[in-house]
């Protein structure tokens, strides 16, 4: 394989042709457009769509259109624009289809500000959208990342019939770095006869299929929640994805932090290492299925006497955090939200006062 440049918000589009897909719908909104560019441009060239909806509410139902035909789909969009989207996407999640959306953060709440943060974080672990659903929310650190994420979330969105959340803050859409495209993440669309509305001369059928989110027997309704909650099981066994770092010391804090914010601290980590202070970094990957298990572990290590949650934020994976420690370790918060990030001169003044 060979390296490109490229720019974190084009790469997820090249990404997401080279996963097969070839539905893109979206509305332009900062710090993600260039995602919108790109592909407006490349859809053409594999024979694919592009559609420039009228509105974040129109897109979230396109994406719903073609997800329930069985069409590999996907859309991308910034914080505001993905809270419009938020009544699709719950529908998406009820009717059980595969689709996969990109949250490029920005500043907030309300319009905020274009720069970067990581205040979505609720809103993308904790449903987003009304009712008893969640998303499968994987968390890049990179551009290499983002590309590999987003050609994994197609297949996750198959494998488990609903939404996949591609959560990166607007630092990742807009640095470049040099990425490979993995030939070994090309996957081959799932079976969609049992369950798609493609028509039934198409799928040589004679059933109807009805994609739908409307249940109105209440037993019906029970029922289609279990069979999510039992995917929301299945998950939390088979997906977890997380990182350690410098977890191999006898470390006395350890640090939670995703995104943009863990490379700050794993440079913070390494000049504190030259100083022969010892600090670890545990990763989420995935922030739902959250690590539970593995924050635990490494938060009651023997040597470890303080957790700390280091976000671009005001404090919201900390809340995941605190719930895995279960009251074992104190458990510490930094943050900033502003869109200034904050430097590893400054993780290491917090770190410093923690001991």
């Amino acid at each position: 394989m060979t390296k490109v440049l490229m720019k974190g918000n084009e790469a997820i589009g090249e990404a997401a042709i080279r996963a097969g897909c070839k539905n893109y719908f979206a509305y332009p909104i900062t710090p993600q457009s260039e995602v919108a560019e790109y592909l407006a441009k490349r859809m053409p060239e594999v024979d694919g769509v592009f559609l420039q909806g009228e509105s974040e509410v129109a897109v979230g139902y396109m994406i719903f259109g073609a997800s329930a035909c069985g069409e590999r789909v996907m859309t991308t969009s910034s914080s505001p624009g993905v809270s419009l989207m938020g009544e699709a996407i719950s529908y998406i999640a009820a009717a059980q289809c595969p689709a996969v959306f990109v949250n490029i953060m920005r500043g907030g709440p309300g319009l905020g500000g274009i720069l970067p943060s990581q205040g979505d974080y609720f809103q993308a672990t904790k449903g987003g959208g009304h009712g008893d659903y969640r998303l499968l929310v994987l968390a890049p650190d990179g551009v290499q990342e983002a590309v590999e994420m987003t050609m994994q979330a197609f297949t996750l969105a198959e494998k488990y019939r609903g939404p996949v959340m591609i959560l990166g803050d607007g630092l990742i859409g807009q640095m470049m770095e040099p990425v490979e495209f993995p030939d070994d993440l090309k996957t081959e669309p799932s079976n969609k006869d049992d369950w798609a509305t493609s028509g039934m001369d198409t799928r040589k059928s004679k059933k109807r299929n009805l994609v739908k989110s409307l249940f109105l027997d209440p037993t019906e309704l029970n029922e289609n929640n279990l069979i999510l909650k039992a995917k929301y099981e299945q998950m939390r066994k088979e997906e977890v994805l997380y990182e350690g770092y410098n977890t191999d010391t006898d470390y006395k804090v350890l640090i939670v932090s995703y995104g943009t914010m863990s490379r700050v601290c794993k440079t913070s980590i390494d000049m504190m290492k030259e100083q022969g202070i010892e600090v670890g970094l545990l990763r989420p990957k995935t922030l739902f299925p959250f690590p539970e298990k593995e924050i635990y572990e490494a938060a009651t290590k023997k040597s470890c006497k303080v957790v700390i949650s280091i976000e671009m934020s005001m404090g919201q994976m900390v809340e995941d955090v605190e719930r895995c420690i279960k009251g074992k370790r104190k458990v510490d918060f930094y943050g900033e939200c502003g869109g200034d990030i904050p430097t590893p001169e400054k993780i290491i003044e917090v770190i410093q006062g923690l001991l």
